[in-house]
């Protein structure tokens, strides 16, 4: 391989990079909203239903549940590549209510995470798993 392929070139070791750079963004991302952020919300606790309450949802104890199962169970689900696109929509979702509404008088400094996860997961959505996902093996593309 020569470095003008290395650097501009789409070739075939070049898009298998790309495709393995896909997979661990999306194996990263997934695991760290997972166990780092919705891990403590399944159950949702009675602090975190409250906030939710007091942001203005009208059923706070669904809504708590909804965003621990976005942040835990879709988190999972884009760390394998399964159901990717509906999972990673799910988690944009929450995300956007993270960043305009739970952070929303906070300085941009403070909602830097909601925004880099919010853009992570609506490429996901767009793009999908990528190569090395369970929903490519699941469509018969090995």
């Amino acid at each position: 391989m020569n470095v003008r392929a290395l650097f501009f070139g789409y070739d075939e070791l070049s898009s298998r990079g790309a495709d393995f750079g896909r997979a661990l963004l999306r194996l990263g991302a997934g695991l760290a909203i997972a166990l780092a952020h919705g891990m403590g919300k399944v159950p949702p606790s009675s602090g975190f239903i409250e906030r939710v309450g007091e942001m203005g949802f009208p059923a706070p104890v669904l809504f708590a549940w909804l965003s621990g199962l976005a942040e835990f169970g879709a988190g999972l689900l884009l760390a394998i590549g399964l159901a990717t696109r509906p999972a990673a929509l799910y988690v944009a979702l929450n995300m956007c209510v993270v960043f305009f509404i739970a952070h929303g008088g906070d300085s941009f400094g403070q909602r830097e995470r909601p925004f880099l996860f919010l853009a992570i997961f609506l490429f996901f959505a767009l793009s999908g798993g990528g190569r090395y996902s369970v929903d490519r093996f699941a469509r018969g593309r090995p």
